[in-house]
């Protein structure tokens, strides 16, 4: 019997055969592969986050004796260039010479005005604070006649402003029947600041919308940065102005950083599902787009900064007259823009 011939030989085609109810007959019955389970990614507001960041950074000591040196030596390398130039042109052209010096000087003096509104400026903010703290110092000593000359000065600094004409007639004449410090700070809070917390509010609600908009609409990485940045700079200057601040640009940096440094030393510069929830619904802020869930969420962050602003910029600290919600802000500006994208 040859090799071929014995039984048990495995060399040769094998033929297995499947069951026909188990295997697919075509590969549009086969079974779809199955995908990994990824939770899905919410958006975390990625331009709000930066902004603050950016705007709460505090430079190393040795960057700002590098920027101090730096713009020592190009003033004093200015100055030496423009004073050569005009001395020599006085020699060969003194008439010319002569107008180039009047409006160099129209420039040094108009240099130095703004200088002076930046120092008043920054000294009306140091007036809000000064206010500020004395207040919540005379409610927690319960101190009448520290109290007495906090309304005073209160009243001193909304002197003149329509908005608040109403408030001061009824707080002078009410003020004498008071006989308590969180009483009379109380009644200068509701009488005073009312209309203001609502102006307040309304330009937080502003900004926030603007912000969500603008990082809903704009693909470009940076600009919404920036305009995010820029639009809580504007906001957190308007509410120094309704306060009575008049922050300049420097004071507005100040505060800025400020209320920013804040934020990110609290953690507070990050926005979940559930301070949307007002708005959106449980778990739908998973649902939409990437770049309309970011807008969302920047915004609310807009709004959140908004409320730390007005906590900062207010003479005056919340006792009588509830603190701003963040929730209802959020629901109040940003309500539309769900609105307009469901019906999109």
């Amino acid at each position: 019997m040859s090799d071929k011939d014995k039984p048990g030989d495995r060399r040769g085609p094998v033929l297995f055969e499947l069951d026909e109810s188990a295997a697919p007959a075509t590969p549009s019955e086969a079974p779809p592969v199955p995908e990994p389970d990824i939770a899905p990614t919410l958006p975390e507001g990625r331009a709000m986050t930066t902004a603050a960041v950016l705007a709460a950074r505090r430079p190393s000591r040795l960057a700002r004796w590098f920027w101090a040196l730096l713009g020592t030596l190009i003033s004093a390398l200015v100055s030496i260039a423009a004073w050569r130039f005009v001395t020599d042109l006085i020699v060969s052209v003194p008439l010319l010479g002569y107008a180039v010096t009047a409006l160099m000087a129209l420039f040094v003096l108009v240099v130095l005005l703004i200088v002076i509104k930046e120092l008043a400026a920054l000294s009306r903010l140091s007036r809000v604070d000064a206010l500020h703290r004395a207040s919540a110092q005379a409610l927690a000593d319960e101190d009448l006649k520290a109290a007495r000359a906090v309304t005073g000065k209160l009243t001193a600094l909304y002197a003149g402003r329509d908005d608040t004409r109403w408030g001061r007639e009824r707080l002078r004449e009410r003020e004498a029947e008071i006989f308590d410090a969180s009483g009379l700070l109380g009644l200068a809070e509701t009488e005073l600041l009312s209309p203001l917390d609502a102006a307040a509010r309304r330009e937080v609600e502003a900004s926030a919308r603007q912000v969500a908009t603008v990082t809903a609409l704009v693909p470009l990485a940076l600009a919404d940065v920036a305009t995010a940045l820029g639009a809580n700079m504007r906001m957190i200057r308007r509410i120094a102005e309704i306060y009575g601040g008049r922050s300049g640009t420097l004071g507005s940096w100040r505060l800025t950083k400020a209320v920013m440094s804040h934020l990110v030393a609290t953690g507070a510069v990050a926005v979940g599902d559930d301070m949307l929830e007002p708005i959106l619904g449980g778990g739908l802020l998973g649902k939409l787009s990437r770049r309309f869930g970011e807008g969302l969420v920047n915004g609310a962050l807009t709004a959140r900064v908004g409320v730390a602003a007005i906590e900062v910029c207010r003479p005056l600290p919340f006792q009588a007259v509830k603190r701003p919600s963040v929730r209802v802000i959020i629901r109040s500006a940003l309500s539309g823009l769900v609105k307009s994208a469901d019906k999109a």
